[in-house]
């Protein structure tokens, strides 16, 4: 269950939560997005706070946030070097190419929260890849000194 867990790329979690509900949103309607982006910054949550103004949440903020939390241990993960974190560093550019394409293409996915997910799925790409680079640079440091 490990070995699932660190090839799996987390950043897939959120985008592919998007997908169901942009798509599902779509085929109900004229297939022009308007729904997406509506239902993106309607007020989820309305949290009354002690200045007296009311801070609010909307679905767009929730999926961003969420983004954000599993970037975070992506790149927590990224500091592996196994056989694993290959795959996960591979599967993790194809999810970029994937949101890289459904953002340009798909009108449902042209807001600033996909967009926001879209560059979070490409720093894990590049935190991946540059964190191997230094380790394995690091590893032939090491085994060249004896």
């Amino acid at each position: 269950m490990g070995a699932i867990f660190n090839v799996f790329p987390l950043i897939l979690i959120p985008v592919l939560t998007y997908n169901v509900w942009a798509f599902g949103a779509t085929a109900a309607e004229s297939g022009d997005g308007a729904g997406v982006r509506r239902h993106l910054n309607t007020p989820w949550l309305e949290i009354p706070m002690a200045s007296g103004a009311e801070w609010v949440v909307t679905f767009g903020d929730v999926m961003v946030l969420l983004a954000l939390i599993l970037l975070f241990v992506e790149l927590l993960k990224s500091t592996s070097t196994g056989t694993a974190a290959i795959f996960n560093h591979a599967l993790s550019m194809l999810v970029f190419i994937i949101c890289l394409v459904e953002f340009l293409l798909h009108p449902a996915f042209a807001t600033s929260a996909f967009f926001i997910i879209l560059v979070m799925a490409l720093l894990d790409v590049l935190a991946g890849v540059v964190v191997t680079i230094i380790s394995a640079r690091r590893d032939v440091e090491f085994a060249g000194q004896h």
